[in-house]
């Protein structure tokens, strides 16, 4: 390829924020914050390639959506944008990630079966012209002429200056999938792998019965909490981790932890998972124990801990029944029993349609 702004590129990022930033007007664009795999198209000619934000190319695994770019996109353009895929009840992360898949025949029949969309939200250059140094406002003009023709699967992200709009997003696209609000700075550059942009997400609590712990790559203590909620039948099931632990937290938590190590698994909610046998048996997909399509052979058992502990998390969202991202551990709580840790306590937020927060431009009609 023989492009102003050549592959691999590290996108720009963003820097987590509680609440939108409230400045003067027009200082910030606004924008949902998409749920899927960040991927910059890069376009010369017929060729098309698909980055990732690892600087893995996705091409390969999303072929429905190279000959629509074809369509929209100009002939020689950088695209910044996310790849998902929509369903009549939102944005759905789980089928995304089955679409990474090694055999070719697996990912045309799941390109046909749940096939992607892309969105994009950024122009990096447009002809021989890198556009990496001109502000957001002229990024996003040139972005919305050149997708003016664009058609499903391809989308333009809606946006806006209005924040009070951004506000309303943040809530009435939750339900859509959609992860939070974007704000970026109008007069900013393009700063590829820094984090100069910002993002608010979704953030609620729940308490959980911590019931086993993996080790810390570093061998200097436990790395995750293993979480846990009880259904209407009693039963304890596997949510989510909390981690993200510094080295001297690590070293508290092995003490805290200790007392609690399960050394007799028979009675423990989770004991059959440490058999190896239910792992070949091609049943536990969600065990704490079993291989993940991220973890590259890693090995992912864990300690069980007798389910006596309940921890205060911090979560983003829950989809199909799990965090959608690793939760954050606030407290101990030792003033629950947990027994009364149940998903009652989870808000789940309904359904919305995608057809507003398709429809590219602004839902206002502003710009």
């Amino acid at each position: 390829m023989e492009l102003p702004v050549p592959p691999p590129l590290a996108p720009m990022l963003a820097k987590s924020t509680p609440d939108l930033p409230d400045a003067e007007p027009g200082a910030y664009w606004f924008e949902p914050k998409w749920d899927g795999f960040r991927c910059i198209v890069f376009r010369d000619g017929n060729e098309i390639e698909l980055g990732s934000r690892n600087d893995r190319p996705l091409t390969r695994y999303f072929p429905e959506l190279l000959d629509p770019l074809r369509a929209a996109l100009p002939d020689r353009c950088v695209v910044d944008g996310e790849v998902v895929v929509a369903t009549g009840e939102g944005l759905d992360f789980d089928a995304l990630q089955q679409r990474l898949h090694p055999a070719a025949s697996r990912v045309k029949r799941l390109s046909e079966e749940t096939p992607a969309s892309f969105v994009a939200f950024d122009l990096l250059a447009l002809g021989d012209r890198s556009l990496l140094d001109a502000p957001l406002t002229e990024r996003r003009e040139l972005l919305e002429a050149a997708l003016a023709g664009a058609r499903p699967p391809v989308h333009l992200t809606p946006g806006t200056y209005d924040r009070a709009l951004a506000q309303d997003w943040f809530s009435r696209f939750e339900g859509a999938g959609l992860d939070g609000v974007m704000a970026k700075a109008a007069g900013g550059r393009y700063e590829p792998g820094k984090r100069t942009q910002l993002k608010v997400k979704h953030l609620r609590t729940a308490d959980c019965v911590v019931a086993g712990f993996r080790e810390h790559k570093n061998g200097d203590g436990p790395g995750s909490l293993m979480l846990g909620l009880y259904d209407d039948q009693g039963r304890l099931h596997h949510l989510g981790v909390a981690s993200s632990f510094s080295v001297a937290r690590r070293a508290e938590l092995r003490d805290e932890l200790a007392p609690y190590v399960a050394e007799d698994l028979s009675g423990h909610p989770w004991g059959e998972w440490a058999d190896a046998a239910a792992h070949a048996s091609g049943t536990s997909g969600r065990l704490p124990g079993g291989q993940s399509r991220w973890s590259a052979g890693k090995d992912l058992s864990f300690t069980p801990l007798r389910p006596e502990l309940v921890a205060e998390v911090a979560y983003e969202r829950v989809d199909n029944g799990r965090f959608r991202h690793s939760a954050r551990f606030q407290r101990w709580r030792t003033d629950r029993d947990p027994s009364s840790c149940t998903f009652a306590q989870l808000e789940v937020v309904p359904p919305t349609e995608l057809t507003t927060a398709f429809a590219g431009g602004s839902p206002d009609g502003t710009t």
